[in-house]
């Protein structure tokens, strides 16, 4: 496995459509990246969801895939699954937030999840970050989008245990959902880390990365 490290990065920023999708693709990530770092200034914006159940689920979740982090959160009220109707107030707040940090690290949607919702705020996020390192994380879902990654998060068993822990702690609306449980989200971590000789792991969509090997 080539392993190529992003330094230390003090300030994230991560991006969601709908209240969940940042801790689902990058919970894990956060938590590892958050305990190993206090102090990390997280940069949260998500799409959909304000002033409802699910902007309060949304705070305590990533309040605990973020200890001792600077978070700042932001939920906004647009539609959910109606995105591409609102493309210039989606854009306006992708705009806002990219006015408000410089970061060294962008987590959001893949560019090709087939979630509309998804994929349009994938879209939008290398019109603001145009100089960026942009992880796209997956969202394991029913219309089985699931590719072939190119960068991965190894994670501990204790991390992966955890992650799974708070997304059944902090999500109850989203607990009907047949496949919101700890096989499907524990599964997924294991083929992803077999895929990187690890136990667990997340892994990443990377449209464009530039490397400095010479310097």
């Amino acid at each position: 496995m080539i392993r190529l490290g992003a330094g230390r990065p003090d300030r994230i920023v991560a991006v969601g459509a709908h209240c969940d999708d940042i801790a689902i693709g990058a919970g894990g990530t956060l938590l590892a990246m958050c305990l190993a770092r206090p102090g990390l200034r997280v940069d949260a914006l998500v799409l959909s969801g304000g002033g409802s159940e699910r902007e309060q689920e949304e705070q305590a979740a990533l309040a605990a895939f973020c200890p001792d982090a600077d978070l700042r959160l932001t939920v906004h009220k647009l539609p959910d699954g109606r995105l591409p109707a609102h493309w210039e107030e989606a854009k306006a707040a992708v705009e806002e937030l990219r006015a408000q940090t410089d970061p060294d690290l962008v987590l959001a949607p893949r560019t090709d999840d087939a979630h509309q919702d998804h994929r349009g705020l994938a879209q939008l996020i290398p019109t603001a970050f145009r100089d960026h390192l942009v992880l796209g994380y997956e969202i394991v879902k029913w219309d089985g989008d699931l590719g072939r990654m190119a960068a991965y998060q190894p994670l501990s068993p204790e991390i992966a245990e955890e992650k799974v822990r708070l997304l059944q702690e902090h999500y109850p609306s989203q607990r009907h959902r047949p496949w919101y449980d700890r096989e499907a989200f524990l599964g997924l971590a294991r083929i992803r880390g077999i895929e990187c000789h690890e136990r667990y792991a997340e892994a990443f969509a990377v449209t464009k990365l530039t490397l400095n090997l010479g310097g």
